[in-house]
């Protein structure tokens, strides 16, 4: 039984030589044997000349704007962009997110190759007529800056499973919602575009409550305009 037994894992040891010592040699040679699914999955991020990260496609979207119109991520093609969730009622984060993206919108205002995606989570309250009056109050006067709101079950999925910045609704939260105060930087072919952080992971968005991540965000919208 021993020697049947010795036989048995011998085989299987043979079986394991054929197959996947070929792999781990040319992964030596290509040096990439530490390699798993995930960490290829990181490494597989193309960088471009301007050293931001490819992270993917941007979510496909579709909802209406201040003005009543029918936008898509479709009209953003060949554009620039940033994305955000903020509701306009917040008391806490929008109103310093909002104020940021201002400053970002007068930093490339006359350029036809930016603009900016403000979509709410609060569509019962931000209907077309409120969102036209809250960018009135905020001094828009970009063309390519669209509020966008619709059906909230929709914007959930685009902000959770399609961005994966968090937005949710929250009675003990501050204005009854909650959601993150990142913005997304989206390139002209519709990819969503990052920085890398000092051990060489996508940061994946950008803060936009500080000061430093404005800094940086329009440093990099600088880049891929010239892309």
């Amino acid at each position: 039984m021993k020697n049947k037994s010795y036989i048995g894992v011998s085989f299987i040891i043979l079986i394991f030589g054929i197959i996947f010592i070929p792999r781990i040699i040319e992964r030596i040679k290509n040096g990439t044997v530490v390699q798993g699914d995930r960490i290829d999955a990181i490494s597989n991020h193309k960088n471009s000349d301007t050293g931001l990260i490819v992270v993917g496609p941007v979510p496909k979207f579709e909802l209406i704007d201040q003005n009543n119109t029918s936008i898509s991520n479709k009209d953003y093609n060949g554009k620039v962009y940033v994305v955000e969730f903020f509701f306009s009622t917040c008391p806490s984060i929008c109103p310093v997110m909002n104020k940021n993206m201002v400053d970002i919108q007068n930093e490339f205002f006359g350029n036809p190759n930016f603009g900016i995606v403000s979509i709410t989570i609060d569509p019962e309250n931000d209907t077309p007529k409120v969102l036209k009056e809250h960018a009135d109050a905020l001094g828009v006067k970009s063309a390519n800056w669209h509020f966008l709101t619709g059906d909230k079950k929709y914007i959930y999925d685009i902000a959770n499973k399609g961005f994966n910045l968090y937005a949710g609704e929250n009675s003990k939260a501050n204005g009854g919602f909650e959601h993150s105060g990142l913005f997304a930087l989206i390139d002209k072919k519709g990819n969503i575009r990052c920085q890398k952080d000092e051990f060489g992971n996508p940061t994946l968005y950008y803060d936009g409550l500080e000061k430093k991540g404005i800094k940086t965000i329009t440093a990099d919208i600088k880049k891929l305009l010239n892309e």
